[in-house]
């Protein structure tokens, strides 16, 4: 596996569209991990009111690496992840700070707190929280503060939604782009969730919505952080040929990733094929 491409897609398996129970969820994570592609796969995410179900789904002496979903508020979220089983290292909490058309702040600062409790000074190891902010009001100015909290010392980053249900969730070329470039601006490390389930950009004939496609982010992102200003930033995240993006994307595939942690998939097998398809994987299948 590329170095590129390390930790890329997290297992959301639980999550829509795909919504695999938790006892599936997780025997297909651990072939995941077993497998010739793992170190595509980063950890297991799972709701935090779900969390303690996990304890029984694990074989004797197992060890699982998960992502805790906020679905609580942040103060219980304090609590699911320090009365976790031992054999569940928690690696990483994420949680939407605000409503579309809120102020982001308060709900950041909150985090900002939680991340602060997981760090004390001197432990080490730690863990990593990810802000999921909206792309509408009050973005900048939680940008700023992400990036006050990271010069800090603290390990928190921001997350951004690429899709879902509605038009709306879907952010344009432009705005993810100027978003990217913000976050480069910033050295703000970012991950993505929803609406990525193929490489390129493409038009979901059931549901009539335009999807950004995780090829053209890697892409748009690779761009930016060699210092691409927005539009030819957008005009990669708007490409529906994969060809320039494969181009841009292979001179880069020996070198770590900058900037994009990575994003959630229901699916492992559907990026993994894709990537295949596009030459920027070779291996076959033994999942």
């Amino acid at each position: 596996m590329p170095a590129l491409l390390d930790g890329l897609v997290d297992d959301a398996a639980v999550f829509p569209p795909g919504s695999a129970p938790l006892p599936d969820a997780v025997a297909a994570h651990r072939r995941h991990r077993a497998s010739w592609y793992a170190n595509l796969v980063g950890p297991l995410l799972v709701p935090a009111t779900r969390l303690a179900e996990l304890a029984d789904l694990l074989d004797a002496g197992e060890r699982i690496e998960v992502g805790v979903i906020g679905d609580v508020p942040v103060a219980r979220l304090d609590e699911a992840r320090t009365v976790a089983d031992p054999r569940i290292r928690v690696r990483q909490v994420e949680a939407a700070v605000a409503k579309r058309g809120e102020d982001p702040l308060p709900g950041l600062t909150e985090l900002v707190g939680l991340t602060r409790r997981a760090n004390p000074p001197g432990a080490g190891g730690g863990l990593t929280v990810y802000a999921e902010v909206p792309l509408t009001f009050g973005l900048m100015g939680a940008l700023d503060a992400l990036a006050a909290a990271r010069a800090e010392g603290l390990p928190v980053a921001a997350k951004f939604r690429t899709g879902g249900l509605a038009a709306e969730l879907f952010p344009t070329p432009a705005e993810l782009a100027a978003v990217i470039c913000a976050c480069r601006d910033r050295g703000l490390p970012f991950k993505l969730t929803a609406g990525l389930h193929q490489a390129v950009r493409h038009l979901d004939p059931e549901t009539g919505f335009t999807h950004h496609g995780f090829a053209n982010v890697l892409a748009a992102t690779l761009a930016a952080a060699e210092g691409a200003a927005v539009q030819p930033v957008a005009e990669l995240l708007t490409a529906t040929d994969p060809r320039p993006l494969v181009q841009l994307v292979e001179g880069h595939l020996a070198a770590p990733r900058p900037l994009w942690v990575g994003y959630g998939s229901c699916s492992i097998l559907e990026p993994l094929t894709d990537l295949i398809r596009l030459g920027l994987v070779n291996g076959g299948f033994d999942a």
